[in-house]
C-alpha cells in the first residue's frame, strides 16, 4: 500500500499522540503504514507514506536518485550567484557537503493554499519563491542550503516526488496511490 497525503504546517510527521499538537494519526487511521521519508513539522506538502519496507527504501533513500522537488519562499530576491552555487553543489552545511541541485527562480505556485499561520511579512524586505530539486534528503537541507547562501527560507512545500505532484491533493487529504505513479523505482 502507498499512500499520498498533502500535509499541513504544523502537523507532526509521527503517529504517536503529541499533546496539543497534531500528528499524522489525526489525519490517517490506517494501520502499520510509515513515512517514507520525512518532512519537518514547520514544512508542508507532498508526503508518501507505505506498510511496504523495500518501497520505503526506494522512495527514501538517496541513493535511488528519486527526484524531490520544493518550492521555498526565500527572504530577499536571490542572485544569479546563489543560486549557481545552489546548482553546483559543494555547500558545505557542516555535517555533510550538497550534492548538484536543480535550482531556479519561479513566481509564486498558482493556486498555492495559503499557510496557517501565514509567514511573517516586512515592508521593506522582499520576497521570492524558489524551486530546488533534490536527488538526496537530509535533515532540513534545503533551508540549510537557501541559508548558507544567504536567503533563509520562509515557507517550505514539498511540491513533487518522481512524477506525483502535491496539487493533486487537497491540503490535509490523502488518498492510496499506485507506486508506478511517482514513475521508475
Amino acid at each position: 500500500m502507498l499512500i499520498a497525503f498533502n500535509k499541513p504546517f504544523g502537523v507532526i510527521c509521527k503517529f504517536r499522540p503529541e499533546p496539543g499538537r497534531p500528528t499524522l494519526a489525526d489525519y490517517i487511521r490506517i494501520p502499520a503504514v510509515y513515512p517514507a521519508g520525512r518532512l519537518d513539522t514547520d514544512s508542508e506538502g507532498l508526503l508518501l507514506l507505505t506498510d511496504d519496507g523495500a518501497l520505503q527504501t526506494r522512495i527514501a533513500e538517496p541513493r535511488h536518485k528519486l527526484a524531490k522537488v520544493y518550492w521555498a519562499q526565500v527572504e530577499g530576491v536571490p542572485t544569479e550567484d546563489a543560486i549557481a552555487k545552489l546548482r553546483k553543489g559543494g555547500l558545505d552545511l557542516g555535517d555533510f557537503r550538497t550534492q548538484p541541485a536543480d535550482a531556479r527562480v519561479i513566481e509564486e505556485p498558482a493556486n498555492l493554499w495559503p499557510r496557517d499561520p501565514p509567514i511573517r511579512y516586512r515592508a521593506k524586505i522582499p520576497t521570492a519563491w524558489l524551486e530546488i530539486t533534490l536527488r538526496e534528503g537530509k535533515n532540513r537541507q534545503v533551508r540549510r542550503m537557501t541559508a548558507k547562501v544567504g536567503f533563509p527560507t520562509l515557507r517550505l512545500v514539498r511540491a513533487r516526488i518522481g512524477n506525483l505532484g502535491v496539487m493533486d491533493f487537497e491540503l490535509g487529504k490523502w488518498r492510496e496511490i499506485e507506486p508506478s505513479s511517482l514513475g521508475p523505482l
